[in-house]
């Protein structure tokens, strides 16, 4: 089959087109034909050699839309059958989905009732799966001023996306560095724009927000904290500070009183509540159309994109 590889760490050139043997199912796994997948930063970073776990050469991607293949659990999954894939170790561990197919241990392949076409499946599954764990943990409310913190990241667009397609009446505010994407986000319907060149602080007459979607993540947790209104939220999720942990945190201190810090882990993956994204999205028709579509002969273009990308949406690859 034909798959991306890479054999050491490195710019977008180190992604290698090339043949590879198809994996071959084994117990506890299922095959699958990979119909697309959506390219992500950290799979640039695991790129780059910034994921010391991983080990080279490896076929990169941590998420997948497809169809069964083969299994070793024809009771569970029935060839054919639409299934999507992400986290775990897929991609890490074990090869991911820059292929023609992909081998996924049977506990990680969900299978998804769906009438959407395969780029807009591509464009959905850690990205959406992520933003919708976010949305659903802050118990929005008719009225709510909702910050958005690096409103133009990935998961800050599906956030939007999601929050403008509930039909709840909210009040979005954003923050970006810079105004060369404000355009983009006023068509998505956002309210206001906050420019922060420094992400991890708002300034200082920002005011107060009942809800507030930190993408920042630990360097500006504290900040957020201090922009929340009594009995808000404060729901940090993203790492784009470049800072992992919070070191020395005091709750009773660092939380002000009648606030609530939570956070939502992608990782932790569960079949009703990838369905229930799906769900959502038809109902509400949330527009999960991809900014850019690539071939998988393209994957090195589609990483070079990404990084170069002055427009807001998903970059996927069709195989």
């Amino acid at each position: 089959m034909k798959a991306v590889i890479v054999k050491h760490p490195g710019g977008p050139e180190v992604l290698e087109y090339t043949e590879v043997p198809m994996p071959i199912v084994r117990p506890g796994w299922t095959r699958v034909k990979v119909h697309g997948f959506g390219i992500n930063h950290s799979e640039i970073f695991t790129r780059e050699g910034k994921s010391p776990s991983v080990k080279f050469p490896r076929i990169l991607g941590i998420e997948v839309v497809g169809t069964v293949d083969a299994t070793s659990a024809p009771e569970r999954f029935t060839v054919g059958q639409t299934v999507v894939s992400l986290m775990g170790e897929m991609g890490r561990a074990y090869d991911g989905s820059y292929a023609d197919y992909v081998l996924l241990p049977n506990a990680q392949v969900y299978p998804v009732t769906t009438e959407l076409d395969w780029e807009q499946l591509a464009a959905i599954p850690e990205t959406f799966y992520t933003a919708f764990g976010i949305y659903q943990s802050l118990r929005l409310q008719a009225g709510d001023h909702v910050l958005i913190r690096a409103a133009t990241s990935g998961v800050g667009v599906a956030i939007l996306k999601l929050m403008k397609a509930s039909g709840i009446d909210l009040t979005i505010t954003g923050t970006t560095r810079s105004d060369r994407k404000d355009d983009a986000l006023k068509a998505l319907g956002i309210d206001t724009i906050l420019h922060t060149p420094d992400a991890t602080h708002l300034p200082d007459d920002a005011g107060e927000f009942d809800k507030i979607v930190d993408m920042i993540g630990p360097a500006a947790v504290r900040d957020s904290l201090a922009h929340a209104a009594e009995w808000g939220v404060v729901s940090s999720t993203g790492q784009l500070g470049g800072v992992w942990a919070l070191d020395e945190f005091d709750p009773i201190m660092d939380i002000p009183n009648n606030r609530y810090l939570t956070g939502f882990y992608s990782g932790d993956v569960d079949a009703q509540r990838v369905q229930d994204l799906f769900d959502f999205i038809a109902k509400h028709h949330v527009d999960v159309t991809p900014e850019k579509i690539f071939t998988l002969a393209q994957t090195r273009e589609a990483h070079e994109y990404l990084a170069t990308a002055a427009g807001l949406g998903k970059v996927v690859v069709l195989p």
